[in-house]
């Protein structure tokens, strides 16, 4: 039966939960709110009054409504999602209010340009972003920082009229396991699920913090899922030099809490105090001891909120190893703020406390280089607290975490000087070349004999930890048409885990020659930009691709390695095609074609391209996929050329590639050293899709770039199933 709070507990229900379910409630119901038309908007012309029910929501910072993009999509298909306004009531203490509020995103993006139909399932992660347009007072709720949900006890909020009026009720039940790669939670069917419960906060009931929104309800059997709070990390990026929505909303959560645990001006509860009353943790195997205490877990929370964000979630994951012990789980979606990577320390391995391993993460992070300046003083504050909680913890811990952070200080002020040009180990990078960070690379080869195609996403570490490679996702038997909506969500992860905020990170392409054609170059996948206009995208021969076998036109005639794997020459220190890649990153630079002499095809000779400078560009004017290019592709391969140009042709086979040929050599001659083309393509791409006659010819032109820095990976993907 239900309790006076309407909440049923089922039989076996223990006391700890029930319990912890009593102290949560009140902090959940002041956060949620109900979803419905703005008053006096378009569908309450002349009204105050709010209309029906939409569905749930609630505050996760100041001024910030998480809640399903279904539930703003009230109204059909002709309704555009993002600037829409909506109404929103919430409690502040016994006072009801209702304010406008204005849709900032949804998530996924392209649900602006294709939606489900009435009472279909809308596509994951199915989010909402809603700014309230006034400045008010209410409650936040506490968001989890873990990458992934326990299968523990949870109670679900939203909007029932069980009495007749409009009310914040809750339920409990058990997270069953997670769907869509981890996208979705899948509810129990302990108690039913309301229509305008939609959006509303799934709280873990064990640890006291919020892991989704409820998003739908099973028609048969019970139960629902909801879509995990993580899907936030997947919001879009921001433009260069500018911080991203996640990481100001993920700010202001912090603070917020932080400054509700140090005010003294009311004797509410706040989160932190609660979590400090509820149910110690069933089988914790550190018995509540080598944890931090919820004080102090919310003021490191609120002391990294206070610094600058990260430059990368390269930067945060990388700490989060050393601090670690092994590297962090790779599963999307990636850590993108200094909080995310304490939530990739929670139960760390071989019995290492989960308090020291999180001291010795802050620790790093007090003299890690920042994007921007740091606030005078915020970094050694946050250094003074590590140094007096480690003392509470274990005084050993304390003469460590000194030694670590003298090391750090060091190596700051190391990097600082290199970067100002003093005490620079090697010369710094020149003014328009590739950043010096991780990659994305994506591989696609073909599926067998039929006309279907595998793929792999994964990040290529930079220079600095050359060959060091991990996996983003995977796929089989795509077509080509297929391949930009089966890759969408794949690249986007890892360009959240490569971009800086300096820099989109560069995008390599490996596929065979034949290949080359792919427009990876004009797919959207974010934002509505195209790839090229956004960040560099480059193409490569696949690792282990052996020209003899790819295509026996080329075959080697001597029948050395037979079927084996091959490197490409410019890998290989002293030789030929190591020296072309040297002379032709420096410069000046030589074009030639490859393919045709005054428009028509050739086949270019061995003899003659081994002969040619080694500053020499080749450039390749027709499809790839065909002869005589598929053939020259390979030749120059061999021959050691690790720069080369290639280009889709224009729908019309009589266009002249005269043009093509003249603005190149005008945009080569003007770059003077190739270690700029990548950056300089990139710009070309951009001028052309901003309408600039003068950047036309440029259309389709795509970039070979074997960098041995950057070797890929030794092992051949897999041929799919058998």
């Amino acid at each position: 039966m239900p309790n006076e709070r309407g909440v049923r507990m089922t039989d076996g229900r223990t006391t700890g939960s029930a319990r912890a379910f009593e102290l949560l409630e009140p902090l959940v119901q002041a956060a949620t709110v109900r979803v419905h038309a703005p008053p006096g908007g378009y569908d309450n012309p002349r009204s105050h009054r709010t209309g029906p029910t939409w569905g749930s929501g609630f505050f996760i910072a100041p001024g910030w409504v998480l809640t399903c993009a279904h539930v703003v999509g009230e109204g059909g298909a002709a309704v555009r999602l993002t600037g829409r306004e909506v109404g929103i009531t919430f409690s502040a203490g016994s006072i009801t209010g209702t304010v406008t509020g204005r849709v900032e995103c949804v998530l996924p993006e392209r649900l602006e340009e294709r939606r489900p139909g009435r009472h279909a399932l809308w596509d994951l992660p199915d989010l909402a972003l809603i700014r309230v347009l006034a400045p008010v007072s209410h409650a936040c709720v506490w968001l989890t920082d873990r990458s992934r949900p326990r299968f523990d006890e949870v109670a679900y909020f939203g909007c029932t009229e069980d009495l007749g009026t409009p009310e914040i009720t809750g339920r409990t039940t058990r997270l069953r396991g997670t769907a869509g790669n981890g996208a979705a939670i899948r509810l129990g069917d302990d108690d039913e699920i309301e229509a305008g419960m939609s959006g509303g906060p799934v709280v873990d009931l064990v640890r006291g913090e919020v892991v989704g929104v409820l998003k739908a309800r099973r028609q048969a059997g019970g139960g629902g899922l909801a879509v995990s709070v993580v899907q936030l990390r997947t919001l879009p990026m921001a433009a260069r030099g500018q911080v991203g929505l996640y990481r100001r909303i993920m700010q202001a959560h912090d603070l917020y809490h932080y400054d509700q645990h140090l005010s003294d001006l009311d004797n509410r509860r706040t989160w932190t105090d609660v979590h400090g009353e509820l149910p110690p943790e069933e089988g914790d195997p550190y018995a509540g001891r080598g944890r931090l205490t919820p004080g102090e877990r919310t003021t490191l929370f609120g002391l990294l909120a206070e610094l600058p964000p990260p430059g990368s979630s390269e930067v945060v994951r990388a700490l989060v190893e050393e601090a670690r012990g092994e590297e962090p789980d790779p599963l999307p979606p990636a850590p993108l703020s200094w909080r995310d990577g304490l939530g990739l320390l929670h139960d760390p391995p071989g019995g290492t406390a989960e308090a020291a391993a999180m001291l010795r993460y802050a620790t790093d992070v007090s003299v890690a280089e920042y994007r921007e300046p740091v606030t005078p003083g915020a970094d050694e504050e946050l250094w003074d607290w590590v140094r007096a909680t480690a003392e509470r913890l274990w005084r050993p811990l304390r003469r460590e975490l000194g030694e670590r952070h003298e090391r750090g200080l060091a190596e700051r002020e190391r990097r600082r000087r290199a970067s100002a040009g003093r005490a620079v180990h090697g010369p710094a990078r020149r003014s328009g070349g590739l950043p010096p960070g991780a990659s994305v690379l994506l591989e696609v080869w073909a599926h067998g004999w039929e006309d279907l195609y595998d793929w792999r996403v994964s990040v290529l570490a930079g220079p600095a930890h050359a060959g060091r490679v991990t996996p983003v996702d995977s796929g089989v038997r795509a077509t080509l048409a297929g391949l930009p909506e089966a890759l969408r969500a794949p690249l986007a992860e890892g360009f959240r885990r490569c971009d800086t905020h300096e820099a989109a990170a560069l995008l390599e392409v490996a596929v065979a020659p034949a290949l080359f054609g792919l427009a990876v170059d004009e797919w959207v996948v974010v934002g509505g930009v195209p790839l090229g206009v956004q960040r560099p995208v480059v193409l490569r021969h696949p690792a282990g691709a052996n020209p003899a076998v790819a295509n026996p036109a080329v075959a080697n005639p001597g029948g050395a390695n037979p079927g084996g794997a091959r490197e490409h020459p410019a890998d290989r220190e002293g030789t030929d095609a190591s020296a072309r890649w040297a002379r032709v990153q420096a410069g000046p630079l030589q074009d030639e074609r490859a393919d045709c002499i005054r428009g028509r095809p050739r086949s270019p000779a061995t003899e003659w391209l081994t002969g040619l400078p080694d500053n020499t560009v080749p450039v390749h004017c027709r499809a790839a996929d065909q002869e005589p290019t598929l053939g020259s592709l390979h030749a120059v391969r061999d021959a050691g050329y690790g720069v080369v140009v290639t280009r889709r042709p224009p729908p019309d086979p009589g266009a002249s590639c005269a043009p093509f040929h003249r603005g190149l050599r005008e945009e080569l001659a003007d770059a003077g050293r190739a270690e700029v083309l990548p950056v300089r393509l990139q710009n070309l791409r951009g001028r052309a899709y901003g309408a600039d006659p003068d950047a036309y010819w440029a259309a389709g032109t795509g970039l070979v770039w074997e960098d041995p820095a950057r070797p890929l990976p030794e092992e051949e993907p897999l041929q799919g199933d058998l």
